[in-house]
């Protein structure tokens, strides 16, 4: 059965919200921590690492009660307002261990999110990965939207005295503040707009009690949970610190933006294209390009110090994000029960974006203030390289996914 147009547009602006917020919080947080508020490596690392440390506990929680109660719509609002209280919040922490305390709350909802919005799009587009690209493309479209216009906009936006920065120091950007209720906003209306979403049919499934211990004795879904933390260990730490690697360049908040234009493009591209990948790679085969891509990227950034070198090797970042963030999770859905997909997506974020993300964090902080710019980037590349050389050996083939059964 094919999506109605009623159904994919809440879904697709959904979709918009709440990746707009993201690109007005990702690129330019680790600037705004590292130069407004004066945190050194080791702290900007704690900060990072803190957001998928504490998803690592609070995913499958969201997961199993989504699944159990079927109330997966208004899970997604919840999640998603509770997101935006996070944003506003962590505007106005102006000491590092207060920082902290409101990145543990503003995990709670976030680091969920994703997992969810995920769970809910395939329930809704009833498994079309075709259907599930183009969605997905939207949210990339909104992370490039917020990342293009949000220079411009901090530009012509008068001076808020309220977001000053703390650092001793004056950051290149003092005003660089104003993102948080930027991206607070964004996710309020994402959530207003998820109660808009289909409440019935696939998306409403329900999982008997205690159903989701089934998953920990799956082995494809196990060793693509395993392939995931590494994945993300070995990837997600340099990324935290991109600004702050521009900024060691000799880039501006505009080199920013312009390498994540360069790098959001052809993303747009490769996810709408997402239908016909699936069917000549599969889900395995994305998750090995993904891989392989970003090994290659944070090997060649590692290596060069010219700004204008770095433009070409961002387009890697689209083969990256396609293949990790939508390769997994068609590896998932085809393996796992549909009454079980917030739980098995959010189980699977959990030991990948969680523990994988955030010991990468860690790491990340340790070895930029240790060693330097230049070892994340290094080591990253390095383990994830041997990773995609090892991924046909630690991913089985796809079987056919289970029957689709109502619990409810």
């Amino acid at each position: 059965m094919h999506t109605s147009l009623r159904q994919a547009t809440p879904l697709a602006l959904f979709w918009f919200l709440i990746m707009g917020a993201l690109g007005v919080f990702f690129p330019y947080y680790g600037l705004y921590l590292r130069e407004n508020m004066g945190l050194d490596g080791f702290q900007v690392g704690v900060v990072f690492a803190t957001l998928p440390l504490v998803g690592f506990f609070v995913q499958p929680l969201w997961g199993i009660v989504a699944d159990r109660s079927g109330l997966r719509i208004r899970v997604l609002a919840v999640l998603a307002s509770g997101s935006a209280v996070g944003y506003f919040l962590l505007g106005y922490m102006d000491s590092f261990p207060a920082l902290v305390c409101i990145t543990v709350l503003f995990a709670f909802f976030s680091r969920a999110l994703i997992p969810m919005t995920v769970s809910v799009s395939l329930a809704v587009l009833q498994g079309s990965q075709h259907a599930f690209g183009i969605i997905r493309a939207f949210g990339t479209l909104g992370f490039f939207c917020a990342v293009l216009g949000f220079p411009w906009l901090l530009a012509t936006l008068p001076p808020l005295a309220v977001f000053q920065t703390t650092s001793l120091s004056l950051p290149s950007e003092p005003q660089l503040g104003i993102l948080f209720p930027l991206a607070a906003g964004l996710t309020l209306c994402a959530a207003v707009s998820a109660l808009t979403l289909p409440h019935r049919g696939p998306v409403a499934l329900r999982a008997l009690q205690g159903e989701w211990r089934s998953l920990l004795s799956q082995g494809p879904f196990l060793r693509v949970t395993l392939v995931g933390f590494l994945a993300f260990f070995f990837l997600h730490g340099p990324m935290d610190i991109f600004p702050i690697y521009i900024r060691d360049r000799g880039g501006d908040i505009g080199t920013i933006r312009n390498m994540w234009c360069v790098m959001l493009i052809p993303e747009i591209i490769f996810m709408t294209l997402l239908g016909t990948s699936v069917r000549r790679l599969g889900a395995r085969g994305l998750l090995a390009v993904g891989i392989g891509a970003g090994a290659i990227r944070w090997l060649f950034l590692s290596q060069v110090t010219a700004l204008p070198l770095l433009y070409p090797i961002q387009v890697l970042h689209a083969l990256t994000v396609t293949g990790l963030f939508l390769g997994g999770p068609l590896y998932l859905e085809a393996t796992i029960p549909p009454q079980l997909r917030s739980t098995g997506q959010a189980l699977f974020s959990m030991i990948s974006m969680g523990l994988g993300g955030g010991c990468s964090s860690l790491m990340t902080g340790v070895l930029l203030e240790q060693v330097g710019i230049n070892a994340p980037y290094l080591a990253g590349g390095a383990g994830a390289l041997l990773l995609a050389l090892l991924l046909p050996s630690l991913l089985p083939s796809l079987q056919p996914p289970p029957p689709s059964q109502d619990q409810g």
